[in-house]
């Protein structure tokens, strides 16, 4: 059997593979979302409740959506497990948010498995259990699955600006029905990560990072980063969403910001209609987020909140003002140059925590009247003598300064770098 186009056990003629792309068209690139029958898509809605128990606010949220199309059929839940990180802080989806999907969408006659692809350097499985998911998921017999296992399909964006394909992983496109269930967060590069940005943890391991070192575009000044997810979004978007904002992320998102209690959790069937009303609740307005604003002029959502119906009425008494993402990542480190030349969130979070614990410990490692210069990410042509390269993404440098090999390393395996040096 050929491993790279394998036999259809149905239709012997047709590859399996051959199929697979079928069903990317079918299944994404038209793609309205999940919705209650006779909606109007240019009228979406989103369900907002809010109260202290996680679970019950899911459970109460989806009361609210028609989830009968979903009977008899397979769903992917897609939570945001991408980073190693325990529940309550944040990071990671609440596991009782996925816990109370899962029971409402076997109640409608699902057959539900979870799934995630997480940054790289993080292992699937690993990242599901220190998470709390793993036990939710084992109580439940739901399976749990490590999207980066097998082999990817390579799916075109037809019209892409910034990318004209992408490696999605070949679990999501198997499933009916793919629901994302992201932390509300807000993010350094992104402006927020919801339910749309999400779904990039649908991309084949590294190949997300990839969607970091794009050149920048002539003719606009939206990153790249931003145009890409607007491209992605064409071909790969949730057909429901569940934004858990429990307890969500504000600051340094995603993975070295400030926790912040909002117990919300939000559900509706366009991504960006649910994304937009959630920015509101963090105090943010989706038309300022790019990848938001640009995956809407693509058609692929509605982000204006006149057009989007919201229920309770009174849901914006549930809002509040999560910090943003400082601009200057090196105004809280005086004594550190941060050279960040298309470093990926993974870089930054991991750089950000090494600095938070150990920037008091590093006086003797910055040169006398200078400071100590730290290199992250890919895009680099040349570095200064002497200069901390943490990554792989800055190994071609690592014979001109101090090099910790990782992608990315940890904050401890830096620090013993340089003691080392």
């Amino acid at each position: 059997m050929n491993q790279n186009n394998p036999v259809n056990p149905v239709n012997p003629a047709v590859p399996r593979r051959s199929l697979w792309r079928r069903r990317v068209k079918k299944s994404f690139a038209n793609m309205i979302g999940f919705k209650k029958r006779g909606a109007n898509p240019e009228h979406p809605e989103v369900h907002v409740i809010h109260g202290p128990d996680a679970y019950k606010n899911t459970i109460e949220v989806l009361k609210s959506i028609d989830l009968s199309p979903m009977n008899g059929k397979t769903v992917l839940l897609k939570p945001n497990v991408g980073r190693m990180s325990e529940s309550g802080k944040g990071v990671n989806t609440n596991p009782q948010v996925v816990a109370a999907a899962v029971d409402a969408l076997r109640a409608a006659g699902a057959t539900v498995s979870i799934g995630e692809s997480p940054i790289s350097g993080v292992k699937t499985l690993e990242a599901f259990k220190i998470s709390g998911i793993t036990a939710i998921a084992e109580k439940r017999n739901c399976p749990l699955i490590d999207l980066d296992k097998r082999k990817p399909v390579i799916t075109p964006i037809p019209g892409g600006k910034a990318i004209q394909s992408l490696k999605i992983c070949v679990d999501v496109l198997e499933f009916d029905f793919i629901v994302s269930i992201p932390v509300m967060k807000i993010h350094m590069h992104t402006g927020v990560t919801l339910a749309i940005k999400n779904m990039k943890g649908c991309l084949w391991r590294r190949s997300k990072v990839d969607l970091h070192m794009l050149p920048q575009l002539e003719g606009t000044t939206d990153k790249s980063l931003d145009i890409a997810i607007g491209d992605m979004a064409t071909v790969l978007r949730p057909h429901l969403s569940i934004i858990d904002g429990s307890i969500g992320m504000e600051g340094l998102g995603p993975g070295a910001g400030t926790p912040r209690e909002l117990n919300v959790v939000l559900a509706g069937g366009d991504g960006f209609a649910t994304d937009a009303v959630a920015c509101r609740l963090m105090g943010q307005d989706a038309s300022q987020i790019p990848h938001l604003r640009i995956g809407a002029e693509n058609g692929c959502g509605i982000i204006d909140l006149n057009q989007i119906r919201i229920s309770p009425e009174n849901w914006q008494n549930f809002a509040a003002d999560f910090e943003e993402a400082p601009k200057n990542l090196t105004f809280e480190f005086p004594d550190i140059e941060v050279l960040d030349r298309n470093s990926c969130s993974a870089c930054q979070s991991t750089l950000l925590l090494f600095l938070q614990d150990y920037a008091k410990r590093l006086a003797p490692y910055i040169p006398a009247g200078e400071r100590l210069k730290v290199a992250i990410g890919k895009g680099h042509e040349s570095l200064p003598e002497g200069t901390l390269c943490i990554g792989q993404c800055t190994a071609q440098h690592k014979e001109n300064g101090i090099f910790v090999p990782g992608c990315p390393p940890v904050g401890s395996q830096i620090y013993k770098t340089l003691q080392n040096n």
